[in-house]
């Protein structure tokens, strides 16, 4: 049996409910509903009711006289509706997860398992907001300019009276970068860099493996424990291996004399040619 909480009050956003718990409480409510009906059991405008049908996420009611009747699966539908709202999905995107759901393509428990699983940082790298004190804190250097040039590089982005850092552990590294010597615009460059290649990468392992899939060689029946087990997983392999290949690197550029003619004591000495000339 179906149950409405008596004490929902808040009228949501025609294209987004905001309360998605429709059968918690104690009172019991009917099997079928009107347009009317559903809008106050749900707390989801008739509007809203309607845009969904004409979207295709929800479906329609059966017609009896001239009078629409909408059942429990209905309510069950608008509370999906908004949960993946509530994770960021526009409605053209739901109509198409809840149609493969229909056509016993998709689990989704096992996809709201998994999108859930994304929602969390993979690094555990949560984004902070500071004030200018703390983040000078967090930095660890108050030089002059240094706002700016992280400004700049996108580590941090002003809000009013505090700055937002998506990334402290970026910002992290951006600064013991510079404290040997690399100053923030070449280490944001280097970073662009290394998301252009790294996307290309994830890219081509995505197509890989849904391929692997269909092929029938990776059994997917548990998306959400398989994921859990890539994610460390994953982490690791790209530290390794892109630690093998920035080693790889250095030996080579060693080996070719290159660091010889970036020295500062090169840069000197051509220097005073030019000035003894």
């Amino acid at each position: 049996m179906m149950y409405i909480n008596d004490s929902m009050s808040r009228t949501p956003s025609p294209t987004s409910p905001e309360d998605p718990d429709f059968q918690t409480g104690e009172r019991p409510i009917s099997a079928e509903f009107t347009i009317d009906e559903l809008s106050a059991v749900t707390r989801v405008p008739s509007r809203t009711i309607r845009f969904y049908q004409s979207k295709g996420a929800l479906s329609p009611p059966e017609i009896r006289g001239r009078v629409a009747i909408y059942n429990r699966t209905h309510v069950e539908r608008l509370k999906l509706i908004a949960q993946l709202q509530d994770r960021g999905l526009r409605i053209d995107a739901i109509r198409g997860l809840v149609k493969s759901m229909d056509r016993g393509e998709v689990d989704i428990a096992e996809w709201l398992g998994v999108e859930q699983q994304l929602q969390a940082s993979w690094s555990q790298d949560q984004a902070r907001t500071l004030t200018e004190a703390e983040l000078y804190q967090l930095a660890g250097s108050d030089r002059p300019g240094l706002l700016a040039d992280l400004t700049r590089a996108n580590l941090i982005e002003r809000r009013g009276d505090v700055y937002l850092v998506e990334s402290p552990a970026l910002l992290s590294i951006a600064m013991k970068l510079e404290a040997v010597g690399i100053d923030q615009d070449s280490a944001s460059l280097a970073a662009s860099i290394l998301k252009k290649h790294l996307g290309r990468a994830m890219a081509e392992l995505t197509e890989f493996f849904v391929a692997r899939a269909r092929d029938g060689h990776l059994d997917i029946s548990q998306p959400t424990t398989l994921f859990e087990a890539l994610r460390p997983l994953s982490a690791d392999a790209v530290r390794i291996l892109f630690g093998k290949q920035a080693d790889e690197g250095i030996r080579k550029l060693l080996a070719s004399g290159s660091l010889t003619s970036l020295s500062p004591e090169r840069h000197h000495r051509r220097r005073l040619r030019r000035r003894v000339r």
